[in-house]
């Protein structure tokens, strides 16, 4: 393995560990009086901006506005891969336990593959099957089926929902393919200014007062308060724009299947995050179920019989 290599490998670890630690963090504001639709437009909006700052100050080339198909290509990803993946995890990361919206979102690689071998009828290695059925009984271990299911059940749709939109994600990306661009970072960029002006019509960032209030950090933390605007900042620095960078960079150098493997990384510190802040847990069988939906989401990721590389990084 080369240094390059290596370093790739640690940028995705990094940036799977700051999506994990910010799951954590957006419950602060989310708990205290924000809005799951204002805090989605916050976070969009101010990471938009952030974007543009970074192209006025590295490449200002990205700052061109797309056209003909590359802008519908924008427009689907922004509107799905990026207002609806956010929006709905945010509801599941406020209803669920931390480690298990996490699971539920990452099965969008599951439907990826699925997609490609019903809809589109491409040859996928025969691990895919059996890990199918990997993935689908852990979680039913996990959730518990047998007892009537004891997971909050919007919870649960909004994270299956985060999960099909992460599978719409990663095919409109590969799709980017056939599409002439002007790079990542605009594609990136313009995405968000997609979802922004969307979550802007639907929430206005400028109704967000909550954020302005000192707030409880929950948990084994709940004694002590801070600004939710701090919290916020957070959000959108190191829980948004950070990590997508770091996995831009990564993408330079490993596949997408690679990377994906890697990031799954997130839900093992999100669970960590849920014990060790907010003193979620869980029971030794769910824990072999969590553990049956990793390996079988590692089995359907690896099952194609050809992974396209696509231009973006995974969008949380």
């Amino acid at each position: 393995m080369t240094r390059e290599h290596r370093l790739a490998y640690a940028l995705v670890v990094l940036a799977a560990t700051l999506f994990g630690l910010n799951a954590g963090v957006s419950r602060i504001p989310l708990r205290t009086g924000t809005p799951t639709d204002t805090f989605t437009t916050v976070r969009i909006t101010a990471a938009f901006a952030a974007f543009v700052l970074i192209a006025l100050l590295f490449d200002r080339a990205a700052l061109r506005v797309p056209r003909g198909r590359e802008l519908l290509l924008i427009v689907g990803l922004g509107l799905v891969g990026f207002a609806g993946v956010q929006w709905t995890y945010n509801v599941a990361i406020n209803r669920l336990p931390l480690s298990i919206a996490l699971l539920l979102e990452y099965l969008g690689p599951v439907l990826v593959v699925l997609w490609v071998r019903v809809v589109r009828r491409e040859a996928v290695h025969p691990r895919m099957w059996p890990a199918l059925g990997l993935a689908v009984g852990g979680l039913a271990v996990v959730s518990q089926v047998w007892d009537g299911l004891t997971l909050d059940g919007l919870g649960v749709a909004m994270a299956l929902g985060a999960a099909v939109c992460f599978a719409a994600y990663f095919l409109m990306g590969e799709h980017s393919h056939t599409v002439e661009s002007g790079g990542p970072l605009r594609t990136i960029l313009w995405s968000f200014a997609v979802a922004a002006v969307a979550m802007n019509l639907v929430q206005p960032a400028w109704t967000a007062d909550a954020l302005g209030h000192d707030v409880s950090m929950l948990g084994r933390l709940s004694e002590t308060s801070l600004p939710a605007w701090v919290a916020m900042i957070y959000v959108v620095l190191l829980g948004t724009v950070t990590p997508f960078f770091l996995l831009l960079v990564a993408l330079r150098t490993l596949s997408a299947t690679v990377v994906s493997i890697v990031a799954m990384l997130e839900p093992v510190v999100a669970a960590t995050v849920g014990w060790a802040w907010f003193r979620e847990s869980l029971t030794p069988v769910q824990l072999l179920g969590m553990a049956a939906v990793l390996g079988g989401i590692v089995m359907a990721q690896t099952a194609r019989a050809v992974e396209p590389e696509p231009s973006l990084p995974p969008p949380q």
